[in-house]
């Protein structure tokens, strides 16, 4: 209703850790699951992040989900580095050392899909993430899963796909397939596309407003350059095949909103509106 723009909203992530926790979660999958030790989650979490990876828990869509397996992936979003390891622990102790070895895990060419559907984090993650999910699964079973909080609860149902990290939002049953079909063939979807997570926000809006204005989705048309601030914003500068494009973003603050179901305060949030998207030819 607010048709707040979901351009330059994906959260950040450079390195991924992917666990498989089945089971219901609590409000954190890592310390309020069944299947996991709230102790072992914890230490969990800080090794990865300590690691400097984002740690998220997959499982596979829908409710007959058994314990018993422990799979991970680390995934590298990083532009020009982009990579899937997949490995799997013996046990929840041993995931305390195996994604963190040398080399870890065997690569991995096929993409993960990863649809939030944590229900105790945020209801509508829940409500639209499980079906969004179970849909897609529907057309790519080996790649789908269903994964714990990734920022946007507003934006529900969210969606990430890796290992480029593209972030989308508002993404229903109609949507989510065609998006995956789209990220298959090299290209971004631009009316759910949040951004990429590997990018600051100010170039995820640069990178979001130069495709939009020269028509060229492909994932990797605009490279960043340089970024600066101006007066009022931002000017980033994006190496393209259509020459050097010089994007000018105004940088704004939101009236107060309420950022998911169970906020309390409200809170303004920051997002940037293009200005100008010029090309210099040489």
């Amino acid at each position: 209703m607010r048709e707040e723009s979901l351009a330059a909203t994906a959260s950040a992530g450079h390195r991924w850790l992917l666990v498989e926790v089945a089971g219901a979660w609590g409000w954190s999958a890592f310390t309020g699951s069944k299947a996991l030790d709230p102790e072992l989650g914890r230490t969990l979490v800080r090794r990865a992040e300590g690691a400097g990876m984002r740690i998220l828990a997959i499982r596979r869509p829908g409710r007959a989900r058994r314990a018993g397996r422990w799979r991970w992936a680390i995934v590298d979003s990083d532009p020009g580095t982009e990579s899937v390891r997949w490995g799997e622990a013996v046990s929840p102790d041993a995931l305390l050392d195996d994604p963190f070895a040398p080399e870890a895990g065997e690569p991995s060419a096929d993409p993960i899909i990863a649809v939030c559907a944590h229900g105790r984090h945020d209801e509508c993650c829940a409500v639209r993430g499980r079906r969004v999910a179970a849909d897609v699964a529907g057309r790519f079973p080996d790649y789908t899963w269903e994964c714990s909080h990734i920022g946007g609860d507003r934006f529900a149902a969210t969606m990430l796909l890796f290992p480029h990290g593209l972030n989308y939002g508002r993404v229903d049953h109609a949507h989510g397939p065609h998006l995956v079909d789209e990220y298959l063939a090299g290209r971004i979807e631009l009316e759910h596309y949040r951004g990429r997570t590997a990018y600051s926000r100010h170039v995820q809006a640069a990178v979001h407003a130069a495709s939009a204005q020269l028509g060229d989705r492909r994932i990797d048309a605009f490279q960043p350059v340089s970024a600066k601030t101006a007066e009022h914003g931002w000017i980033v500068d994006l190496e393209s095949e259509h020459g050097l494009v010089v994007v000018e973003l105004a940088e704004r603050l939101s009236d107060p909103l309420f950022t998911m179901c169970t906020a309390t305060e409200p809170v303004r949030v920051r997002s940037y509106e293009p200005v100008s998207v010029d090309v210099v030819t040489r």
